[in-house]
């Protein structure tokens, strides 16, 4: 059975430790997907505040610490949690199928759209 249009495979399930994250771009869109002890997740792959890669940044439990100014993210709800970040990131759902994590692009096809 196919999968619908809207999920993606990411990345192999292998290739992120816990507490890591990797930039993973479609459609002319970043994301960044992490693992922590909590499961898979995935957000915007951009800081809010300033331009820089979050996969780049360190993750701890389920924070996110942009690499550029230190700004920090939830990463399950994407709340911008300590400044100079201040404006959410849009997350996306995720899934683990045949050994690989699958992202759910179609909240952000919905905000290209708006």
């Amino acid at each position: 059975m196919s999968q619908p249009a809207n999920w993606i495979a990411a990345c192999a399930i292998g290739e992120l430790e816990i507490d890591d994250a990797i930039t993973f771009r479609h459609a002319e869109r970043t994301f960044a997907v992490y693992r922590t002890e909590t499961g898979f997740y995935a957000t915007d792959g951009i800081c809010t505040h300033q331009h820089a890669l979050l996969a780049d940044g360190l993750v701890m439990d389920d924070i996110v610490e942009c690499p550029l100014h230190q700004g920090r993210f939830d990463i399950r709800s994407g709340k911008a949690i300590s400044s100079p970040a201040c404006v959410n990131l849009q997350t996306y759902p995720v899934k683990e199928e045949n050994g690989k994590v699958m992202l759910n692009f179609a909240s952000a096809d919905a905000t290209a759209g708006a």
